[in-house]
């Protein structure tokens, strides 16, 4: 068996950190953080769907520790909170799915139908609303 270079070793060991892809790539990432989009927009517009907000709390926390765990830095990650680009994007992509799902904003339980598939089906949206 040949041994590694100790350089080589090094850098096969930094690679993983180094080869992170951005975090508006992550995908899951960005679907639990689409889905929290969607199901704010869901409270918000239904008067018969509350949000569970502190487990939504505690979703987010663990959201942060799984980005954690893959290796990015806080840094890393609130500057991809901050990001108004990425802040748009993702309120782009809830967007095109309530409406391709049958919202309309001047229909408030459009929002709610959807709200009710959502908790009916158990879906990641549906496990931060709940029916009042």
């Amino acid at each position: 068996m040949k041994l590694l270079p100790l350089a080589l070793m090094g850098a096969m060991l930094a690679t993983p950190a180094a080869a992170l892809e951005p975090l508006s790539k992550e995908k899951y990432v960005n679907d639990r953080l689409i889905a929290a989009r969607i199901a704010d927009r869901i409270r918000r517009t239904c008067p018969s769907i509350d949000g569970r907000i502190l487990y939504a709390y505690g979703e987010a926390r663990k959201l942060k520790r799984y980005a954690e765990r893959k290796g990015y830095s806080r840094a890393q990650i609130d500057a991809f909170l901050d990001s108004k680009d990425d802040k748009k994007r993702i309120y782009a992509v809830a967007e095109d799915y309530l409406v391709r799902n049958g919202a309309t904003a001047d229909d408030p339980e459009s929002f709610c139908r959807i709200g009710r598939q959502e908790i009916q089906k158990n879906t990641v949206i549906g496990s931060l609303l709940v029916a009042k």
